[in-house]
């Protein structure tokens, strides 16, 4: 298994407006405890940071915690703020700022891409600087306000085996379907609410790996 397909295992993304108990840095710390193999700041929707100063400042809290247990620290779309303090990587949309550009200024560092449909992956297998792509919605999610139609895991399985880069899935995530999509081919699962609102964050973490 490559490095960037173990990182993929348990892929947590979240930002201050996803935490409904405590405060990101402790969700974020006992989430490393528990386990996960990566970490996104992803700062966006109701309720998150606006002022860059507060932003960068999380960011670099974020980025402590990452270090001091060895996992990636990516951003999420934040081309800039990635690059002013070194994260290990970035990951961006397909209406974000171009791949191409991207890859320039990240080369040598970790690029997600997310695809969303088979000519997505198609065009994303031209690209060979790219780390791993996210691949959903799978289900329906409720922290993207304009999140595209859910592509469920027959769709997934396809584009997954379609993928030339290991494989993320996204998108409404739970403990209840994590196995029945870690079954269709990808390196893992990205999740936000299955671990921002686990009553037991070790549970999760533990319930959301592959099972051999």
């Amino acid at each position: 298994m490559t490095k960037i397909e173990e990182m993929l295992a348990v892929y947590f993304i979240a930002g201050t407006q996803d935490i409904v108990q405590g405060n990101l840095f402790s969700v974020l710390e006992e989430a490393l405890q528990a386990g996960i193999t990566c970490f996104q700041y992803r700062e966006k929707g109701a309720g998150s940071l606006t002022e860059p100063s507060e932003i960068e400042e999380t960011a670099r809290k974020c980025q402590e915690l990452c270090r001091a247990y060895k996992v990636p620290f990516l951003i999420n779309d934040e081309v800039e703020l990635a690059l002013k303090i070194g994260a290990d990587g970035v990951h961006v949309g397909q209406s974000d700022q171009a791949i191409e550009e991207v890859l320039r200024l990240f080369d040598g560092k970790i690029v997600g891409l997310s695809c969303e449909t088979a000519a997505h992956v198609e065009k994303a297998n031209q690209l060979p600087g790219i780390s791993y792509y996210g691949i959903g919605p799978v289900f329906g999610t409720v922290s993207k306000a304009d999140a595209v139609q859910p592509i469920g895991v027959e769709k997934l399985a396809d584009y997954a085996r379609l993928a030339q880069k290991p494989v993320v899935a996204i998108g409404g995530i739970s403990l209840e379907n994590g196995q029945e999509v870690l079954a269709t081919g990808v390196q893992g699962v990205s999740v936000i609410s299955a671990i921002t609102r686990a009553e037991s964050i070790e549970e999760a973490v533990e319930g959301l790996k592959k099972r051999k």
